[in-house]
C-alpha cells in the first residue's frame, strides 16, 4: 500500500537511466472482465498475454499495471482480495516466464462508501496520477511509453500523462470513437481486437525500447 486507504502502490526500484515502459489496464487486458474480480478463484487470464508480456520482459521493457478499483470502495471486496487476485496472476505469469514490473491501483469513485467517496482522485484514470507516479518511482520516460487498455479512459490517461500512444482492445465503436478522437500529432492510437495482440505489437515494433 501507499499509506493511503484507496491507493496500492509496488514498484520495482528504478533504473539508473530513464527508460520507456509498457503500461496495460488489468481487467478486460490482462485478465477477464467479468466485473468486479475481488476473489482469485474468478480470475481468467486472456489468451496469449502472459506470452505477451513475457516478450517484453526479455526486451527489459518494465510492464506496469495502473488499474481502476471501484469494487473496494463499493464495499464488493477488500485490498486482500485485491492482494489474492494479484498473487494469481503473477503465479500465471511466473508459469509462462513472464512478470509485472510495477502494480498501481486507485480504489477512490465518487459512488464509493466512507472516505473512499471521491468522484475525481488525480489517480483515477482518465487522470494520469497512476501513470505519473510510476514514472517518478522508476525513473521512466513517459513520453516514449505506451499504454494498452480496453476502455478510452485508459488511453486518456495515458495522453494526460505525456505518453507516445496507445492500443485499444477489445472495445465497442463508441468506446473506440472516443479513443480515437485522442489521437494528435503527439499521441498515437491504434485498436486491436485483443490485448495479447496489442502487447505483443509494442514489443515487436520496437515501441519502448530501452
Amino acid at each position: 500500500m501507499d499509506g493511503d486507504i484507496g491507493l496500492w502502490c509496488e514498484l520495482a526500484p528504478a533504473g539508473r537511466t530513464s527508460r520507456p515502459a509498457l503500461f496495460l489496464d488489468r481487467d478486460g487486458v490482462i485478465i477477464a472482465d467479468t466485473g468486479y474480480v475481488g476473489r482469485a478463484e474468478d480470475l481468467r487470464m486472456l489468451e496469449g498475454v502472459a506470452a505477451a508480456i513475457g516478450r517484453c520482459n526479455a526486451l527489459e521493457v518494465p510492464v506496469v499495471v495502473v488499474t481502476n478499483q471501484s469494487g473496494i470502495a463499493r464495499s464488493l471486496y477488500d485490498w486482500d482480495g485485491f492482494h489474492a487476485v494479484q498473487a494469481e496472476v503473477a503465479a500465471h505469469l511466473a508459469a509462462a516466464g513472464a512478470h509485472l514490473d510495477a502494480v498501481l491501483a486507485c480504489a477512490y469513485h465518487g459512488d464509493g462508501r466512507g472516505p473512499l467517496q471521491v468522484g475525481n482522485h488525480p489517480w483515477r484514470k482518465p487522470n494520469p496520477g497512476m501513470l505519473l507516479a510510476a514514472a517518478r518511482g522508476m525513473n521512466l520516460d513517459l513520453a516514449r511509453s505506451w499504454i494498452v487498455g480496453d476502455r478510452a479512459h485508459d488511453l486518456a490517461a495515458g495522453a494526460a500523462a505525456g505518453l507516445c500512444g496507445g492500443t485499444l482492445v477489445a472495445a465497442d465503436e463508441r468506446e473506440q470513437q472516443t479513443a480515437l478522437a485522442l489521437a494528435n500529432s503527439r499521441f498515437i492510437v491504434e485498436i486491436a481486437a485483443s490485448s495479447a495482440a496489442a502487447i505483443a505489437a509494442v514489443a515487436d515494433c520496437g515501441r519502448c525500447a530501452p
